[in-house]
């Protein structure tokens, strides 16, 4: 007698990305193009992550705005909805239920250790709000609603996901099994793409110098001149020497566009000079991103598609995160047969 087939439970991923400008160059090499890829072997959730947007004074009808857009982003990059969970986390009001339970088994100490606070208190200096210190809290909640178990990010964003683990671990210790404790997901492929005009530093949509970036909408002009504009240096050679920052950017952004590995790419500019790998480079960013914004720009136009996109990932996020809010107000006391 033959042994029915069992299917394989998928892995959780769940990852987001606010909306607070465009998304950059960086984004899609760095995240974007990897989360595509793993949405065929994980059960993936994608998040417009508007509320910890506004830890910073935001316009209203901007970032709703925004938030769309960047949803039809996604979509344009290749994340398909009937494959990923994609949804705007604010449209899921278990996030902010599951929030307070969170900061009730978080320490000020552990969040005062946070870089990202002191950094941001830094730059917003007259805006120093309790959402700035505790958003950290949201997004482990935003982990633990759905129950992940790995978390796609980068070397920087480690610490967010083992303030995560020990906040997991807490609760769990006090009130019994209730949260998967996640694991931070580092790609093997996935680019570390720096400031074109500081490439000790990453690429980011706040940089207050436009040159320093390469939003993913800049029109091919834009994006020419500001490869043209790259820093790099004096010596002349181009060689895949990480030491030599704004070199082994470009050479990065040029691998990354065409699949390719970073000596393989140094070994077909062997003899060239930086002129030419700026221009083939901008080539190569150009070639990408075009069909990702004519598919950006048809999504926009289908209105009612994307509303209903909206809609079915919001019904598809709760689905899952209004079973994680039940147990754990359960576990506290509180009764959550309502919910």
């Amino acid at each position: 007698m033959e042994q029915p087939i069992t299917q394989v439970q998928k892995k959780t991923v769940l990852s987001g990305i606010q909306p607070t400008s465009r998304l950059t160059l960086g984004n899609y090499l760095g995240a974007l193009k990897n989360f595509v890829a793993m949405q065929e072997d994980y059960d993936s959730y994608y998040m417009v992550a508007d509320m910890h947007a506004i830890t910073v004074r935001q316009n209203a009808s901007e970032l709703r705005k925004r938030s769309i857009e960047i949803l039809a982003l996604y979509m344009a990059c290749g994340l398909d909805p009937e494959k990923s969970t994609l949804f705007i986390q604010s449209h899921v009001p278990e996030h902010a239920m599951l929030n307070w339970l969170m900061c009730c088994n978080t320490y000020m100490g552990e969040l005062s250790r946070m870089t990202q606070f002191k950094d941001k208190s830094a730059k917003h200096a007259d805006n120093i709000n309790a959402g700035l210190f505790t958003y950290p809290v949201l997004m482990a909640c935003d982990i633990l609603l759905y129950q992940a178990n790995y978390i796609p990010v980068g070397a920087d964003q480690k610490q967010h996901v083992e303030l995560t683990r020990d906040i997991a671990e807490r609760f769990n210790k006090a009130y019994g099994d209730t949260f998967t404790i996640p694991e931070p997901f580092i790609p093997k492929v996935g680019a570390r793409i720096m400031s074109l005009q500081d490439p000790t530093s990453k690429m980011s949509k706040s940089d207050p110098n436009p040159n320093g970036y390469i939003s993913m909408l800049d029109e091919p002009e834009v994006i020419v001149k500001k490869l043209k504009r790259a820093v790099t240096d004096s010596e002349g050679e181009i060689t895949p020497n990480p030491e030599r920052a704004g070199v082994y950017n470009l050479l990065s952004i040029y691998s990354a566009c065409l699949g390719k590995t970073i000596e393989e790419t140094a070994a077909e500019f062997a003899g060239e000079n930086y002129g030419t790998l700026k221009t083939r480079t901008a080539d190569a960013v150009v070639s990408m991103l075009e069909p990702i914004q004519a598919e950006y720009k048809r999504l926009l136009s289908e209105k009612d598609y994307l509303g209903e996109v909206i809609r079915n990932g919001a019904d598809k996020a709760r689905a899952r995160a209004v079973k994680t809010v039940r147990k754990a107000y359960h576990k506290v006391g509180f009764d959550s047969y309502k919910l």
